[in-house]
């Protein structure tokens, strides 16, 4: 009896840790809409303790009957991987309680990456990504997709 009792017991602290940890997730760790809505990024929280996003759904994701690819990246060996699943949001800390730093921005129309800095406030995203000082730049808002 003490060992099913002590199995059961096991079992339940499992779960409800388990349902704790679900219930969590950062405020950033949804999906969100790009700009022009023309793009669907999934923000998550990594292995290494950072946040990451990458493109899951895109509006228009085929050219000419083939998925879109990567043609801009300045790596050769990767123009022909898909726009689809492609991470452009890498290594961001939560550095106050709605501030995302240190992190990077790829934009796949121009193939560049750029320093960012993501702020939170309810359901929009200001994403401003810069060269050298923040400054210099250009900010973007998402919104929170349904």
């Amino acid at each position: 009896m003490p060992r099913k009792f002590f199995l059961l017991s096991f079992v339940l602290l499992v779960s409800c840790a388990l349902r704790i940890s679900a219930q969590t997730k950062d405020p950033i760790e949804h999906l969100w809409y790009d700009q022009d809505k023309t793009a669907k990024i999934e923000i998550y929280l990594a292995k290494d303790g950072k946040y990451y996003g990458k493109i899951v759904w895109l509006k228009v994701p085929t050219v000419n009957g083939k998925n879109k690819i990567d043609i801009h990246n300045p790596d050769e060996q990767k123009r022909n991987e898909p726009i689809l699943g492609l991470v452009l949001l890498r290594g961001f800390n939560k550095e106050g309680k709605n501030i995302y730093e240190d992190g990077t921005v790829y934009d796949p129309k121009g193939g560049r990456t750029y320093s960012c800095k993501m702020t939170l406030n309810g359901n929009k995203l200001n994403v401003h990504g810069y060269w050298g000082i923040s400054i210099i730049g250009r900010s973007t808002t998402w919104t929170m997709a349904d």
